[in-house]
Parts: C-alpha cells; structure tokens; sequence
C-alpha cells in the first residue's frame, strides 16, 4: 500500500489551512511540514515522491488543529527566528517579531564604537523575554556583555537557555527584576521592548496576539505608557555618562514617549521607523534629572 508522498503532504496541509480562512497558510504549511518531517524547501522539490512515516504524518497533523484553532504557528513550532538567531519560545515569553530588529539595527554601531573604544560595552535588557534584543547585540558585538532582567522566572529561564544554544552564556546574565528593582551598576546601553498596548486595547488583539502572547508582555496600563515613565525616571541611575536608552513604542506613542523621556531630562538622539513606514524606536541620551 503505497504511503503518503511529501508533496501529497504539502498540498493537503495547505489546503487545510487555507480552508480554515488562515491568513499565511501557504507559508505556515511549509514550516509546519518542514519542522515536523525534518525536510528542506530544496527537497521538497529534488524529492517531493518522500514517504513521509505515519508518525510525522500524526505530527503534522496534530499542528494542524493547533493552527486551525489559532495558535500562531511558531509557537506551535516552539522557536521563532530573530536577526538570524534561532530563539526558543515559551508561555511567558513574547514571540519577537522583525519590528523589533530595527531597535536592534539602530543601536548597534553605537555600541560597537564603544567596544572598541574600551574594550567592553555593557547592555541592560529591561522585559528580555526570549533575550532576543540583547543575544542579537551580542551575536554582532564581540566586546558586549549583557543583562536580560525580567519578572517571570519562565521568561528569564527561556533567556538563558537560548544564550546558551547560542555561545552566548558567559556574556549574558539572566536577573529577575521587576523594571530596576534588583539591578545594580551602570551601562552603555539600556533598551526595551516594553509592554506597550492600553488595557482596553486588549481585547481588539487578534486572537493569535491576544490568547497567545503573555498578557504581561503585552499590557502597558490605561495609557499603555506605564513602563516608558518607570524607564525615564530609573534609568538615569544606571546609565554611563555617554550611554543611551533605546525603546521600542507604538506606532502612534512618539509624541508622547519623548514627552516622558524629555520631561526626565534626556534628549532624543534618533527617531526610527520600521520597514512598515511605522514609528518604531526612540533613541534618548543624557544623564536625566537623578
């Protein structure tokens, strides 16, 4: 009794996708029939006649009815990748997304200089989650050394075990911190990708964002600005003289993070958008009022 073929698989996989109304399905088949049978995009064309084992078949299509039922595709993969790492996911951490990578692009050569310059440069990474702000600066910057602070132990673990798949672990140093509560010394650099969504906003997530990504990661208070006030007012303290704060906002939150930012005392170094045409990332330097 012949078997079925990996392209067999393929089609079918998103066919169900794309029946079930799932936005992306063609790529979203691909990497579940990729992951979970061990095969490339080259050999499903060089080899596409593949029996694929009645295991890997139950497998993907146990990830089928996860996607159909709106878990977002990479969670179900249990990875995600970042400025070219490959970052494990888990509950409580954010799955990080290619805005993000323009924080990361904007502060780099910054830091870089810095490295050269004194042989060291030290990051603080306020909500790491998965890590992904601080080991992407790493894996770019042979002389950083990072802090990943966050409040959830699952979030911190998942950090450190990726530094560790990474190379990375006798630079990076997990701390569970809620904001500057348990943080101690000064940096180069502080950046964040903070919790950024008004409560009320909440709910008109889609339901991959909204049933999915930790709640904590996601709500930033009535206003949605409640950790850029607690970052303007704290980071001072930790910051060297010539160091930056670098965030992550909301498409519509410039005028009022730099507001926040301004009124601590700091000055807006850089103004960024992400490859959206979206406002994306504030740069800040200065010592603040502290």
């Amino acid at each position: 009794m012949k078997g079925t073929t990996l392209a067999e698989l393929s089609l079918s996989a998103r066919k169900r996708l794309t029946d079930a109304g799932i936005e992306g399905a063609a790529l979203d088949a691909r990497l579940l029939v990729e992951d979970l049978t061990g095969t490339t995009r080259t050999e499903a064309i060089t080899d596409p006649d593949r029996i694929i084992d009645t295991d890997m078949l139950s497998a993907v299509d146990a990830a089928l009815i996860r996607r159909i039922s709106g878990e977002p595709v990479h969670r179900i993969l249990g990875y995600r990748e970042f400025h070219g790492l490959r970052l494990g996911l888990s509950a409580e951490t954010l799955e990080p997304r290619p805005d993000t990578e323009t924080l990361v692009d904007a502060i780099a050569p910054l830091l870089a200089e810095i490295g050269e310059r004194e042989g060291v440069c030290r990051i603080l990474d306020l909500g790491t989650g998965t890590g992904a702000i601080a080991l992407a600066l790493l894996a770019m910057i042979p002389e950083a050394r990072a802090v990943g602070a966050d409040i959830s132990e699952d979030a911190l673990a998942t950090a450190v075990r990726n530094a560790l798949d990474l190379g990375f672990s006798k630079r990076f140093t997990g701390v569970k911190s809620n904001w500057f509560e348990a943080i101690s010394g000064q940096f180069d650099a502080i950046v964040s990708n903070p919790p950024y969504i008004s409560s009320a906003e909440i709910e008109t997530l889609q339901k991959e964002v909204r049933n999915f990504d930790p709640l904590r990661a996601l709500d930033g208070g009535i206003d949605g600005l409640d950790a850029y006030r607690i970052i303007a007012r704290e980071s001072a303290r930790h910051l060297e003289a010539s160091g930056v704060v670098a965030v992550e906002i909301g498409s519509s939150q410039k005028a009022e993070v730099t507001d926040i930012f301004l009124d601590a005392g700091f000055l807006l170094k850089t103004a960024l958008r992400d490859l959206a045409g979206n406002d994306r990332v504030l740069m800040f330097t200065g010592s603040g009022k502290a």
